[in-house]
Protein backbone atom coordinates (compact mmCIF):
# COMPACT_ATOMS: atom_id res chain seq x y z
CA UNK A 1 0.00 0.00 0.00
CA UNK A 2 1.14 3.57 -0.61
CA UNK A 3 1.94 5.47 2.06
CA UNK A 4 0.57 9.23 2.97
CA UNK A 5 4.22 9.92 3.06
CA UNK A 6 4.44 8.73 -0.75
CA UNK A 7 2.42 10.54 -2.24
CA UNK A 8 3.41 14.44 -2.44
CA UNK A 9 1.81 15.78 -5.24
CA UNK A 10 -1.54 14.38 -4.59
CA UNK A 11 -4.19 16.54 -6.09
CA UNK A 12 -2.02 19.19 -7.45
CA UNK A 13 -3.80 20.01 -10.51
CA UNK A 14 -7.42 21.25 -9.71
CA UNK A 15 -9.98 18.68 -11.44
CA UNK A 16 -12.19 19.45 -14.15
CA UNK A 17 -14.99 21.80 -14.04
CA UNK A 18 -13.71 22.97 -10.49
CA UNK A 19 -15.96 25.40 -8.28
CA UNK A 20 -15.25 29.44 -8.80
CA UNK A 21 -12.63 30.75 -6.57
CA UNK A 22 -13.41 32.05 -2.93
CA UNK A 23 -12.12 35.53 -4.39
CA UNK A 24 -14.91 35.04 -7.40
CA UNK A 25 -17.74 33.89 -5.61
CA UNK A 26 -17.42 36.89 -2.87
CA UNK A 27 -17.35 39.37 -5.51
CA UNK A 28 -20.35 38.13 -7.32
CA UNK A 29 -21.94 38.13 -4.21
CA UNK A 30 -21.18 41.84 -3.63
CA UNK A 31 -22.17 43.00 -7.41
CA UNK A 32 -25.50 41.57 -7.89
CA UNK A 33 -28.52 42.38 -6.60
CA UNK A 34 -30.26 38.65 -5.51
CA UNK A 35 -34.01 38.31 -4.95
CA UNK A 36 -33.53 36.23 -1.47
CA UNK A 37 -30.60 36.39 0.68
CA UNK A 38 -30.60 33.18 2.69
CA UNK A 39 -28.59 33.37 5.92
CA UNK A 40 -27.40 29.85 7.25
CA UNK A 41 -26.64 26.96 5.22
CA UNK A 42 -28.62 24.08 7.93
CA UNK A 43 -30.70 22.18 5.82
CA UNK A 44 -33.63 24.76 5.83
CA UNK A 45 -31.43 27.48 4.61
CA UNK A 46 -30.05 24.99 1.77
CA UNK A 47 -33.43 23.37 1.06
CA UNK A 48 -35.42 27.20 0.57
CA UNK A 49 -32.69 28.32 -1.46
CA UNK A 50 -33.34 25.26 -3.58
CA UNK A 51 -36.76 25.84 -3.72
CA UNK A 52 -36.00 29.29 -4.34
CA UNK A 53 -33.74 28.98 -7.19
CA UNK A 54 -35.96 26.51 -8.98
CA UNK A 55 -38.98 28.89 -9.01
CA UNK A 56 -36.75 31.31 -10.99
CA UNK A 57 -35.61 33.74 -8.33
CA UNK A 58 -31.84 34.77 -8.10
CA UNK A 59 -30.57 33.64 -4.92
CA UNK A 60 -27.78 33.52 -2.33
CA UNK A 61 -26.74 31.37 0.23
CA UNK A 62 -24.08 32.26 2.85
CA UNK A 63 -22.85 30.23 6.14
CA UNK A 64 -20.89 31.50 9.10
CA UNK A 65 -19.75 28.19 9.31
CA UNK A 66 -19.76 24.59 6.69
CA UNK A 67 -22.82 23.55 5.04
CA UNK A 68 -24.64 21.48 7.57
CA UNK A 69 -22.29 22.30 9.94
CA UNK A 70 -23.83 22.29 13.31
CA UNK A 71 -28.00 20.92 13.81
CA UNK A 72 -27.96 19.49 10.37
CA UNK A 73 -24.81 17.15 10.59
CA UNK A 74 -26.09 16.36 14.57
CA UNK A 75 -29.20 14.00 14.03
CA UNK A 76 -29.47 10.73 14.56
CA UNK A 77 -29.42 10.22 10.82
CA UNK A 78 -32.83 8.94 10.35
CA UNK A 79 -35.61 9.40 7.45
CA UNK A 80 -38.65 8.39 9.55
CA UNK A 81 -42.67 9.06 10.55
CA UNK A 82 -42.57 9.96 14.62
CA UNK A 83 -43.48 6.57 15.43
CA UNK A 84 -43.58 8.28 19.39
CA UNK A 85 -45.96 11.22 17.95
CA UNK A 86 -48.81 8.75 17.74
CA UNK A 87 -48.49 8.57 21.21
CA UNK A 88 -50.18 11.69 21.16
CA UNK A 89 -52.59 11.20 18.55
CA UNK A 90 -51.12 13.56 15.76
CA UNK A 91 -51.66 11.20 13.14
CA UNK A 92 -52.11 13.33 10.21
CA UNK A 93 -48.34 14.34 11.34
CA UNK A 94 -47.19 11.23 11.04
CA UNK A 95 -48.59 10.30 7.82
CA UNK A 96 -47.62 13.39 6.34
CA UNK A 97 -43.98 12.62 7.44
CA UNK A 98 -44.17 9.14 6.15
CA UNK A 99 -44.71 11.01 2.46
CA UNK A 100 -42.07 12.86 2.60
CA UNK A 101 -40.15 10.09 3.77
CA UNK A 102 -40.76 7.60 0.81
CA UNK A 103 -40.62 10.55 -1.34
CA UNK A 104 -36.90 11.44 -0.36
CA UNK A 105 -35.85 7.95 -0.25
CA UNK A 106 -37.50 6.52 -3.39
CA UNK A 107 -37.86 9.15 -5.66
CA UNK A 108 -35.64 12.17 -4.44
CA UNK A 109 -32.45 10.47 -3.06
CA UNK A 110 -32.56 6.86 -3.07
CA UNK A 111 -28.94 6.73 -3.99
CA UNK A 112 -28.60 8.52 -0.23
CA UNK A 113 -31.49 6.58 1.74
CA UNK A 114 -31.57 2.79 2.40
CA UNK A 115 -34.47 1.22 4.20
CA UNK A 116 -33.77 -0.08 8.10
CA UNK A 117 -36.01 -2.58 9.92
CA UNK A 118 -36.35 -1.48 14.01
CA UNK A 119 -36.79 -4.03 16.22
CA UNK A 120 -38.66 -2.46 19.43
CA UNK A 121 -38.31 -4.59 22.28
CA UNK A 122 -40.99 -5.17 24.98
CA UNK A 123 -39.22 -5.80 28.07
CA UNK A 124 -41.21 -7.63 31.74
CA UNK A 125 -41.78 -4.05 33.63
CA UNK A 126 -41.56 -1.98 30.48
CA UNK A 127 -43.32 1.39 29.50
CA UNK A 128 -45.62 -0.24 27.15
CA UNK A 129 -46.82 -3.88 26.80
CA UNK A 130 -47.04 -6.37 23.92
CA UNK A 131 -50.49 -5.44 22.67
CA UNK A 132 -50.26 -2.09 22.43
CA UNK A 133 -46.88 -2.07 20.82
CA UNK A 134 -47.99 -4.47 18.59
CA UNK A 135 -50.97 -2.38 17.67
CA UNK A 136 -48.62 0.72 17.72
CA UNK A 137 -46.61 -0.48 14.92
CA UNK A 138 -49.43 -1.78 12.61
CA UNK A 139 -50.72 1.33 12.71
CA UNK A 140 -47.67 3.56 11.98
CA UNK A 141 -47.18 1.01 8.75
CA UNK A 142 -50.58 1.64 7.53
CA UNK A 143 -49.80 5.27 7.90
CA UNK A 144 -47.31 4.29 5.49
CA UNK A 145 -49.54 2.73 3.18
CA UNK A 146 -47.67 -0.99 4.05
CA UNK A 147 -44.71 0.46 1.71
CA UNK A 148 -42.01 -0.90 4.22
CA UNK A 149 -44.47 -3.77 5.06
CA UNK A 150 -46.65 -4.81 7.55
CA UNK A 151 -45.93 -3.89 11.44
CA UNK A 152 -45.93 -7.06 13.35
CA UNK A 153 -44.77 -8.62 16.56
CA UNK A 154 -41.93 -11.68 16.57
CA UNK A 155 -40.10 -13.76 19.54
CA UNK A 156 -36.88 -12.68 21.29
CA UNK A 157 -35.26 -15.79 19.32
CA UNK A 158 -35.88 -14.65 15.69
CA UNK A 159 -34.61 -11.01 16.63
CA UNK A 160 -31.47 -12.00 18.20
CA UNK A 161 -30.38 -13.21 14.68
CA UNK A 162 -30.48 -10.41 13.06
CA UNK A 163 -29.09 -8.60 16.13
CA UNK A 164 -26.41 -10.52 17.87
CA UNK A 165 -25.96 -7.85 20.67
CA UNK A 166 -29.50 -7.81 22.00
CA UNK A 167 -30.50 -8.43 25.50
CA UNK A 168 -32.84 -10.71 26.41
CA UNK A 169 -32.80 -11.35 29.44
CA UNK A 170 -37.10 -10.82 30.76
CA UNK A 171 -37.91 -10.01 27.01
CA UNK A 172 -41.02 -10.90 26.03
CA UNK A 173 -41.82 -9.70 22.41
CA UNK A 174 -40.06 -7.56 20.00
CA UNK A 175 -42.32 -5.08 17.50
CA UNK A 176 -41.08 -4.53 13.92
CA UNK A 177 -41.50 -1.46 11.39
CA UNK A 178 -39.52 0.09 8.83
CA UNK A 179 -37.93 3.47 8.29
CA UNK A 180 -35.12 4.85 6.10
CA UNK A 181 -31.42 5.98 7.07
CA UNK A 182 -29.25 8.09 5.89
CA UNK A 183 -25.71 10.23 5.98
CA UNK A 184 -26.98 13.61 6.98
CA UNK A 185 -24.05 15.08 5.84
CA UNK A 186 -24.14 13.82 2.28
CA UNK A 187 -27.71 14.41 1.81
CA UNK A 188 -26.92 18.32 2.56
CA UNK A 189 -24.17 18.56 0.34
CA UNK A 190 -26.21 17.58 -2.69
CA UNK A 191 -29.45 19.98 -2.09
CA UNK A 192 -26.35 22.48 -1.91
CA UNK A 193 -25.61 21.28 -5.19
CA UNK A 194 -28.85 20.90 -6.33
CA UNK A 195 -29.45 24.63 -5.32
CA UNK A 196 -26.62 25.57 -7.57
CA UNK A 197 -27.02 23.56 -9.98
CA UNK A 198 -30.60 25.48 -9.92
CA UNK A 199 -28.59 28.75 -10.16
CA UNK A 200 -27.90 29.81 -6.67
CA UNK A 201 -25.06 31.27 -5.37
CA UNK A 202 -23.02 29.89 -2.16
CA UNK A 203 -20.49 30.63 0.14
CA UNK A 204 -19.19 29.15 3.08
CA UNK A 205 -17.24 30.23 6.12
CA UNK A 206 -18.74 33.67 5.75
CA UNK A 207 -19.79 35.33 8.97
CA UNK A 208 -23.14 37.82 8.74
CA UNK A 209 -21.10 40.91 11.23
CA UNK A 210 -24.07 42.92 10.28
CA UNK A 211 -27.25 44.11 8.30
CA UNK A 212 -28.67 46.13 5.51
CA UNK A 213 -30.93 48.38 5.78
CA UNK A 214 -33.28 50.39 3.21
CA UNK A 215 -36.19 52.71 4.50
CA UNK A 216 -36.37 50.47 7.85
CA UNK A 217 -36.55 47.23 5.36
CA UNK A 218 -33.52 44.68 5.78
CA UNK A 219 -31.93 44.56 2.51
CA UNK A 220 -28.92 42.51 2.82
CA UNK A 221 -26.01 41.74 4.67
CA UNK A 222 -22.31 42.69 5.76
CA UNK A 223 -20.06 39.68 5.73
CA UNK A 224 -16.57 39.12 6.71
CA UNK A 225 -14.58 35.64 5.45
CA UNK A 226 -13.74 33.94 8.09
CA UNK A 227 -10.97 31.79 6.20
CA UNK A 228 -9.08 35.32 5.43
CA UNK A 229 -10.55 38.14 7.19
CA UNK A 230 -12.13 40.01 4.03
CA UNK A 231 -15.03 41.90 4.11
CA UNK A 232 -17.80 41.97 1.52
CA UNK A 233 -21.31 42.73 1.63
CA UNK A 234 -24.71 41.42 -0.28
CA UNK A 235 -27.96 43.64 -1.52
CA UNK A 236 -31.36 41.45 -1.62
CA UNK A 237 -34.86 42.69 -2.12
CA UNK A 238 -35.86 39.82 0.66
CA UNK A 239 -33.62 37.95 3.60
CA UNK A 240 -34.45 34.36 5.23
CA UNK A 241 -32.80 34.39 8.61
CA UNK A 242 -32.18 30.44 8.79
CA UNK A 243 -30.00 30.22 11.31
CA UNK A 244 -31.10 27.53 13.05
CA UNK A 245 -30.13 27.87 17.01
CA UNK A 246 -28.53 31.75 15.91
CA UNK A 247 -31.72 32.52 14.53
CA UNK A 248 -32.56 34.86 17.58
CA UNK A 249 -29.16 36.24 17.47
CA UNK A 250 -29.93 37.39 13.66
CA UNK A 251 -33.24 38.48 14.98
CA UNK A 252 -31.85 40.83 17.24
CA UNK A 253 -29.42 42.41 14.57
CA UNK A 254 -32.96 43.38 12.80
CA UNK A 255 -34.66 44.62 16.20
CA UNK A 256 -32.74 44.58 18.98
CA UNK A 257 -35.91 44.12 21.13
CA UNK A 258 -36.78 41.30 19.43
CA UNK A 259 -38.72 38.48 22.10
CA UNK A 260 -36.99 34.93 22.41
CA UNK A 261 -39.21 33.35 19.58
CA UNK A 262 -37.69 29.37 20.69
CA UNK A 263 -35.65 27.58 23.01
CA UNK A 264 -33.10 24.76 22.77
CA UNK A 265 -32.83 20.81 23.22
CA UNK A 266 -29.66 19.32 23.34
CA UNK A 267 -29.46 15.84 21.80
CA UNK A 268 -26.11 14.18 22.13
CA UNK A 269 -24.62 11.08 20.06
CA UNK A 270 -21.99 8.11 20.70
CA UNK A 271 -20.37 6.19 17.84
CA UNK A 272 -18.73 2.96 18.57
CA UNK A 273 -17.09 0.16 17.04
CA UNK A 274 -19.47 -3.22 16.23
CA UNK A 275 -18.43 -6.25 17.50
CA UNK A 276 -20.92 -7.90 15.21
CA UNK A 277 -23.14 -7.61 12.59
CA UNK A 278 -26.22 -5.92 12.60
CA UNK A 279 -29.16 -6.28 10.45
CA UNK A 280 -31.27 -4.03 11.95
CA UNK A 281 -31.81 -1.16 14.61
CA UNK A 282 -33.08 -1.09 18.44
CA UNK A 283 -35.65 1.72 18.68
CA UNK A 284 -35.50 0.72 22.49
CA UNK A 285 -38.72 2.70 25.05
CA UNK A 286 -37.09 4.28 27.87
CA UNK A 287 -40.39 6.12 29.15
CA UNK A 288 -43.33 7.44 28.16
CA UNK A 289 -42.11 9.83 25.82
CA UNK A 290 -38.89 8.49 24.81
CA UNK A 291 -37.10 6.38 22.95
CA UNK A 292 -33.49 5.22 22.67
CA UNK A 293 -31.71 4.03 19.18
CA UNK A 294 -28.92 1.86 18.62
CA UNK A 295 -28.47 1.91 14.95
CA UNK A 296 -26.01 0.40 12.60
CA UNK A 297 -24.77 3.13 10.25
CA UNK A 298 -21.98 3.52 8.57
CA UNK A 299 -20.51 0.45 9.33
CA UNK A 300 -20.43 1.52 13.32
CA UNK A 301 -23.08 1.47 16.02
CA UNK A 302 -24.74 4.56 16.43
CA UNK A 303 -26.26 5.12 20.01
CA UNK A 304 -28.64 8.06 21.20
CA UNK A 305 -30.07 10.39 21.93
CA UNK A 306 -30.42 12.40 24.96
CA UNK A 307 -32.88 15.34 24.94
CA UNK A 308 -32.53 18.31 27.70
CA UNK A 309 -32.89 22.10 27.46
CA UNK A 310 -29.96 23.84 26.80
CA UNK A 311 -29.38 27.72 27.34
CA UNK A 312 -25.85 28.55 26.78
CA UNK A 313 -24.07 29.67 23.74
CA UNK A 314 -25.19 27.47 20.64
CA UNK A 315 -20.97 27.14 19.71
CA UNK A 316 -20.52 25.47 23.01
CA UNK A 317 -22.84 22.68 22.52
CA UNK A 318 -20.63 19.42 23.36
CA UNK A 319 -20.88 15.83 24.79
CA UNK A 320 -20.63 16.08 28.57
CA UNK A 321 -19.23 12.85 30.49
CA UNK A 322 -22.78 12.97 31.77
CA UNK A 323 -24.34 12.33 28.29
CA UNK A 324 -22.17 9.66 27.88
CA UNK A 325 -23.30 8.04 31.23
CA UNK A 326 -26.57 8.74 29.86
CA UNK A 327 -26.44 7.13 26.77
CA UNK A 328 -24.64 4.26 27.55
CA UNK A 329 -27.23 3.32 30.48
CA UNK A 330 -30.20 3.99 28.26
CA UNK A 331 -28.61 1.77 25.62
CA UNK A 332 -28.09 -1.18 28.16
CA UNK A 333 -31.45 -1.95 28.61
CA UNK A 334 -31.33 -3.70 25.17
CA UNK A 335 -28.24 -3.96 24.30
CA UNK A 336 -25.18 -6.06 26.08
CA UNK A 337 -22.42 -5.12 27.93
CA UNK A 338 -19.48 -6.23 25.65
CA UNK A 339 -21.00 -4.06 22.70
CA UNK A 340 -21.39 -0.67 25.34
CA UNK A 341 -17.29 -0.82 26.36
CA UNK A 342 -16.00 2.53 26.40
CA UNK A 343 -13.37 1.55 24.90
CA UNK A 344 -14.89 1.23 21.45
CA UNK A 345 -16.46 4.16 20.86
CA UNK A 346 -14.91 6.38 18.03
CA UNK A 347 -16.14 9.64 18.09
CA UNK A 348 -19.37 11.64 20.10
CA UNK A 349 -21.18 14.62 18.63
CA UNK A 350 -24.27 16.59 19.81
CA UNK A 351 -26.53 18.97 18.16
CA UNK A 352 -29.17 21.55 19.13
CA UNK A 353 -33.17 20.67 18.21
CA UNK A 354 -34.72 24.53 17.73
CA UNK A 355 -38.18 24.23 19.36
CA UNK A 356 -41.05 26.64 19.96
CA UNK A 357 -40.70 28.92 22.81
CA UNK A 358 -43.01 27.76 25.95
CA UNK A 359 -42.72 25.86 28.76
CA UNK A 360 -42.49 22.19 29.17
CA UNK A 361 -40.82 19.12 29.08
CA UNK A 362 -38.81 19.73 25.85
CA UNK A 363 -38.82 15.52 25.39
CA UNK A 364 -42.62 16.15 24.87
CA UNK A 365 -42.52 19.03 22.71
CA UNK A 366 -43.33 19.04 19.11
CA UNK A 367 -40.88 19.64 16.22
CA UNK A 368 -43.39 22.21 14.73
CA UNK A 369 -41.25 24.50 12.12
CA UNK A 370 -40.83 28.00 13.58
CA UNK A 371 -42.05 31.12 11.07
CA UNK A 372 -41.81 35.10 12.28
CA UNK A 373 -41.61 37.87 10.00
CA UNK A 374 -39.72 40.64 12.04
CA UNK A 375 -40.11 44.84 12.08
CA UNK A 376 -37.73 45.43 9.27
CA UNK A 377 -39.13 42.56 6.99
CA UNK A 378 -36.63 39.42 7.48
CA UNK A 379 -38.57 35.93 7.45
CA UNK A 380 -36.82 33.73 10.28
CA UNK A 381 -37.41 29.91 10.30
CA UNK A 382 -36.19 27.82 12.45
CA UNK A 383 -37.17 23.93 13.26
CA UNK A 384 -39.03 21.33 12.09
CA UNK A 385 -37.49 17.89 11.37
CA UNK A 386 -35.01 16.60 8.65
CA UNK A 387 -37.31 13.92 7.35
CA UNK A 388 -39.62 16.89 6.31
CA UNK A 389 -36.91 19.65 4.25
CA UNK A 390 -38.50 19.50 1.06
CA UNK A 391 -41.77 20.58 2.51
CA UNK A 392 -40.18 22.91 4.87
CA UNK A 393 -38.88 24.39 1.76
CA UNK A 394 -41.69 24.89 -0.12
CA UNK A 395 -43.64 26.50 3.00
CA UNK A 396 -41.43 28.99 3.35
CA UNK A 397 -41.75 29.57 -0.13
CA UNK A 398 -45.17 30.20 0.07
CA UNK A 399 -44.94 32.59 2.73
CA UNK A 400 -42.40 33.96 0.87
CA UNK A 401 -44.75 34.85 -1.72
CA UNK A 402 -47.62 35.62 1.12
CA UNK A 403 -45.68 38.57 2.51
CA UNK A 404 -47.68 42.25 1.99
CA UNK A 405 -46.99 43.63 -0.90
CA UNK A 406 -46.16 40.68 -3.01
CA UNK A 407 -42.09 41.39 -2.96
CA UNK A 408 -41.10 38.51 -5.20
CA UNK A 409 -44.79 37.21 -6.60
CA UNK A 410 -44.32 38.48 -10.15
CA UNK A 411 -40.90 37.13 -10.68
CA UNK A 412 -41.41 33.37 -8.40
CA UNK A 413 -42.19 30.70 -10.69
CA UNK A 414 -45.23 28.87 -8.12
CA UNK A 415 -44.23 26.13 -6.07
CA UNK A 416 -47.28 24.00 -7.28
CA UNK A 417 -45.79 24.47 -10.56
CA UNK A 418 -42.65 22.64 -9.76
CA UNK A 419 -41.72 19.06 -9.71
CA UNK A 420 -43.59 17.36 -7.09
CA UNK A 421 -39.87 14.82 -6.24
CA UNK A 422 -37.34 16.55 -8.32
CA UNK A 423 -34.39 14.29 -7.70
CA UNK A 424 -30.89 15.58 -6.25
CA UNK A 425 -27.98 15.22 -7.94
CA UNK A 426 -26.10 11.49 -8.46
CA UNK A 427 -29.54 9.66 -8.88
CA UNK A 428 -29.05 6.15 -9.54
CA UNK A 429 -29.50 2.15 -8.15
CA UNK A 430 -26.76 2.43 -5.43
CA UNK A 431 -26.39 -1.51 -6.48
CA UNK A 432 -26.28 -0.88 -10.14
CA UNK A 433 -23.28 1.77 -9.35
CA UNK A 434 -21.92 -0.22 -6.82
CA UNK A 435 -21.39 -3.44 -9.36
CA UNK A 436 -20.32 -1.18 -12.50
CA UNK A 437 -17.50 0.31 -9.93
CA UNK A 438 -16.41 -3.21 -9.04
CA UNK A 439 -16.18 -4.56 -12.68
CA UNK A 440 -14.09 -1.42 -14.17
CA UNK A 441 -13.70 1.09 -11.68
CA UNK A 442 -16.28 3.58 -13.22
CA UNK A 443 -14.46 4.10 -16.50
CA UNK A 444 -12.03 1.47 -18.57
CA UNK A 445 -9.36 0.97 -15.55
CA UNK A 446 -8.98 -1.46 -13.11
CA UNK A 447 -11.79 -2.04 -10.45
CA UNK A 448 -11.54 -0.98 -7.03
CA UNK A 449 -12.07 -2.65 -3.15
CA UNK A 450 -16.16 -3.65 -2.62
CA UNK A 451 -16.24 -1.90 0.84
CA UNK A 452 -15.31 1.48 -1.35
CA UNK A 453 -17.42 0.34 -4.35
CA UNK A 454 -20.26 0.34 -1.99
CA UNK A 455 -19.62 3.78 -0.14
CA UNK A 456 -19.02 5.68 -3.03
CA UNK A 457 -22.16 4.72 -4.51
CA UNK A 458 -24.34 5.38 -1.60
CA UNK A 459 -22.72 8.52 -0.86
CA UNK A 460 -22.78 9.89 -4.47
CA UNK A 461 -24.50 7.87 -6.66
CA UNK A 462 -23.59 8.43 -10.42
CA UNK A 463 -21.02 11.18 -9.28
CA UNK A 464 -19.17 8.31 -8.11
CA UNK A 465 -17.56 7.48 -11.61
CA UNK A 466 -16.22 10.93 -11.25
CA UNK A 467 -14.24 10.24 -8.48
CA UNK A 468 -13.46 6.65 -10.34
CA UNK A 469 -12.42 8.95 -13.21
CA UNK A 470 -9.57 10.88 -10.94
CA UNK A 471 -8.50 7.56 -9.52
CA UNK A 472 -7.59 6.00 -12.70
CA UNK A 473 -5.57 8.91 -13.99
CA UNK A 474 -4.49 9.27 -11.03
CA UNK A 475 -3.16 6.29 -9.36
CA UNK A 476 -2.47 8.02 -6.23
CA UNK A 477 -5.42 9.01 -5.60
CA UNK A 478 -6.70 5.49 -5.75
CA UNK A 479 -5.34 4.88 -2.46
CA UNK A 480 -7.33 4.78 0.35
CA UNK A 481 -6.89 7.61 2.84
CA UNK A 482 -6.54 5.42 5.87
CA UNK A 483 -6.48 1.68 5.36
CA UNK A 484 -9.76 0.69 7.80
CA UNK A 485 -11.74 3.19 6.01
CA UNK A 486 -13.53 2.77 2.51
CA UNK A 487 -12.53 6.34 1.09
CA UNK A 488 -9.64 6.98 -1.07
CA UNK A 489 -7.72 10.12 -1.44
CA UNK A 490 -9.59 11.00 -4.86
CA UNK A 491 -12.77 11.81 -2.55
CA UNK A 492 -10.42 14.48 -0.89
CA UNK A 493 -10.03 16.26 -3.78
CA UNK A 494 -13.41 16.13 -4.95
CA UNK A 495 -14.49 17.46 -2.16
CA UNK A 496 -11.66 20.39 -2.32
CA UNK A 497 -12.76 21.20 -6.44
CA UNK A 498 -16.65 20.28 -6.21
CA UNK A 499 -18.03 20.20 -3.13
CA UNK A 500 -16.94 23.20 -0.83
CA UNK A 501 -14.37 21.90 1.23
CA UNK A 502 -12.24 24.45 2.95
CA UNK A 503 -10.92 22.78 6.13
CA UNK A 504 -9.67 19.73 7.23
CA UNK A 505 -13.30 18.95 9.25
CA UNK A 506 -14.96 19.51 6.38
CA UNK A 507 -13.32 16.83 4.25
CA UNK A 508 -12.97 14.51 7.43
CA UNK A 509 -16.25 15.52 9.51
CA UNK A 510 -18.90 16.06 6.94
CA UNK A 511 -17.65 14.45 3.54
CA UNK A 512 -15.97 11.71 4.50
CA UNK A 513 -16.48 9.26 7.23
CA UNK A 514 -12.98 9.19 8.53
CA UNK A 515 -13.90 11.35 11.62
CA UNK A 516 -16.71 9.28 12.92
CA UNK A 517 -14.88 5.95 12.55
CA UNK A 518 -11.72 7.71 15.19
CA UNK A 519 -9.80 7.48 12.25
CA UNK A 520 -8.80 11.38 11.70
CA UNK A 521 -5.18 10.65 13.06
CA UNK A 522 -3.13 13.60 13.15
CA UNK A 523 -1.35 12.02 9.85
CA UNK A 524 -4.75 11.73 7.65
CA UNK A 525 -5.48 15.73 8.83
CA UNK A 526 -2.06 17.30 7.82
CA UNK A 527 -2.12 15.25 4.56
CA UNK A 528 -5.68 16.32 3.76
CA UNK A 529 -4.56 20.27 4.64
CA UNK A 530 -2.03 19.44 2.35
CA UNK A 531 -4.22 18.38 -0.29
CA UNK A 532 -6.24 21.69 0.17
CA UNK A 533 -3.79 23.97 0.21
CA UNK A 534 -2.95 22.86 -3.48
CA UNK A 535 -6.67 24.52 -4.40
Amino acid sequence: MTTLQSVPALGTHPASGSLPSRAETREQLSKATYDLLVIGGGILGISTAWHAAQSGLRVALVDAGDFAGATSSASSKLLHGGLRYLQTGAVKLVAENHFERRAVSRDVAPHLANPLTFYLPVYKGGPHGAAKLGAGVFAYSALSAFGDGVGHVISPAKAQRDVPELRTDNLKAVAVYGDDQMNDSRMALMTVRAAVESGATVLNHAEVTGLRFTRGRVTGAELKDRLDGSEFGVSARLVLNATGPWVDHLRKLEDPNAAPSIRLSKGAHLVLRRTAPWRAALATPIDKYRITFALPWEDQLLLGTTDEEYEGDPADVSVTEKDIAQILDEAAFSVRDQQLSRDLITYSFAGLRVLPGGPGDTSKAKRETVVTEGSGGMLSVAGGKWTTFRHIGRTVMNKLAALPGHPLGDDMEPISHLPKKQPLPGIANPHAVAHRLLVDGGTQGPGMGADTARHLATHYGSLSFDIARLANEDPALAERVHPDAPEIWAQVVYARDHEWAETADDVLRRRTTLTIRGLATDDVRAKVEDVLGKK
